[in-house]
């Protein structure tokens, strides 16, 4: 069976950036990696774009 879920992920983090939006849009663009198991295989993940106003 195929299916599509969505995974909430909590991510803390320090940053240079002094606009928090701008750390956001930058994370954005990186790689997140979820892992087959046994029983379930991973055919794709991706980060969903979370549109904030960027000073960039």
């Amino acid at each position: 069976m195929e299916d599509k879920i969505f995974l909430l992920v909590k991510v803390t983090m320090k940053t240079t950036h002094q606009v928090i939006h701008d750390a956001i849009a930058e994370l954005q663009k990186s790689d997140v990696e979820i892992t087959s198991t046994k029983n379930v295989k991973v055919l794709r993940t991706e980060i969903i774009p979370l549109h904030t106003k960027t000073t960039k």
